[in-house]
């Protein structure tokens, strides 16, 4: 994935910027310099790796290496060709281990430096030893390095070294960067993200990072994982499970059968026979219900739904003055989002505004919640996403919000 640019931080100190080594005769006391016996096969070698003869060169240069009483700086030399030709070689670790070496070297310029621990940071990334990559990396930007291929190998270090809790931390500081500068992080690195989650037990980050995957990477698997997420989450309450069943309906995330019947019982016992009907409809048209064992069952909870949506038919409206008169705004806002559910939508969110005016729920997120979805029956969108972004709460309620306001932003 990141050869390409692991390339290229080899090639800035490619052969072209290598200075070839100064055979010193008539300045033997410069510390810049090399003696012949040294610095011959050195040369040899840069002409051996310039013909792509790396196997080679690195036989010259184990010649020069080979050298008694060398100088810091023939010393330097040695190291700087061989890293290089280990690294054309395609050995990687003892490149990495060279590249860092000259680095460390008081022979190398200082404007050099940092481009070597780069270089050395990407061979031991090719080298697979990921905790060394990540050391000279964090060096690298120590140093004063910006280059953004090192950050990926940075991260992708500490991924592959298996150190999740730093790898989460600085991709969340990656994406969240991307998010302000408008743009898209991209899936592989939403994906890690939520692994870094996983891997160190920390669910609430997992659904965060979930929540991320479909808002800018929508699929089926990630709708899935992350309302499963949401709905097992520690402090999730039970009395929104139909609030969760709305969700799944709406994403396409219902799992089975018993995800269609829990759904329906639970629309008929919150007193919305409509809204049953349309999970048990939804059931038998994806073909989980009216089949199998189970599809005499199936079957008695149909004719339960219609037989309670006639009989709520019949009694529509008989009781909308007792609920204007009720003190709280629960029954208006339950009855107003029953003729939602019929269709009768102007009716039933003026209903519901005036249930949220008298307040005194006991869950108030619940009725922000129900009244955001409302709003998205009816077709509103932009007052669902207002109302639910109202919802707060660590129960359960502001994650479901959250995934509505997403799933509405894709055009739901």
């Amino acid at each position: 994935m990141f050869s390409r640019r692991i390339a290229t931080l080899l090639c800035v100190l490619g052969l072209a910027g290598l200075a070839a080594p100064v055979l010193a005769q008539e300045h033997p006391a410069d510390a810049a310099t090399v003696r012949p016996e040294v610095g011959k096969p050195l040369q040899a070698a840069v002409t051996l790796l310039k013909g792509k003869k790396a196997k080679a060169a690195l036989a010259k240069i184990a010649e020069a290496d080979a050298v008694k009483n060398k100088t810091p700086f023939e010393t330097y030399m040695v190291a700087r060709l061989r890293a290089q030709a280990e690294a054309a070689a395609g050995e990687a670790a003892a490149a990495a281990h060279d590249f860092e070496a000259t680095a460390e070297s008081a022979a190398t310029p200082a404007a050099e430096r940092v481009q070597f621990l780069a270089v050395a940071a990407a061979q031991y990334y090719s080298a697979r030893q990921y905790a060394k990559a990540a050391e000279l990396a964090t060096r690298y930007f120590k140093a004063g390095g910006k280059d953004p291929a090192l950050r990926t190998i940075y991260v992708q270090a500490l991924y592959l070294g298996n150190d999740f809790a730093q790898a989460g931390r600085e991709i969340l500081a990656d994406v969240e960067g991307e998010q302000q500068a408008g743009k898209t992080p991209s899936e592989i690195e939403l994906q890690m993200l939520a692994n870094c989650y996983q891997r160190t037990n920390d669910k609430a980050g997992y659904a965060h990072a979930m929540e991320k995957l479909v808002a800018f990477h929508p699929k089926h698997d990630y709708w899935l994982s992350v309302v499963y997420s949401v709905t097992t989450a520690p402090g999730f309450s039970d009395r929104l499970t139909l609030d969760a069943q709305r969700l799944k309906l709406a994403t396409g995330t219902m799992r089975g059968a018993e995800d269609y019947m829990e759904a329906a019982q639970l629309a008929l016992q919150a007193g919305f026979p409509a809204e049953a009907k349309k999970f048990v409809d939804a059931g038998y048209a994806a073909g989980q219900l009216g089949t199998g064992p189970e599809a005499a069952r199936h079957q008695r909870l149909r004719a339960l739904t219609l037989k309670s949506l006639a009989e709520d038919q019949q009694t529509l409206g008989q009781d909308d003055a007792r609920v204007a008169a009720d003190k709280d705004g629960a029954p208006l806002l339950n009855t107003g989002l029953n003729y939602v559910l019929y269709g009768r939508v102007d009716k039933g969110l003026a209903m519901m505004a005036q249930g949220m005016k008298k307040g005194g729920f006991r869950h108030p997120d619940d009725a922000r919640l129900h009244l955001g979805y409302a709003y998205q029956l009816a077709g509103q969108k932009q007052k669902a996403v207002q109302e639910f972004k109202s919802v707060h709460g660590a129960d359960g309620a502001a994650a479901l919000a959250r995934l509505w306001v997403i799933r509405l932003g894709q055009g739901a």
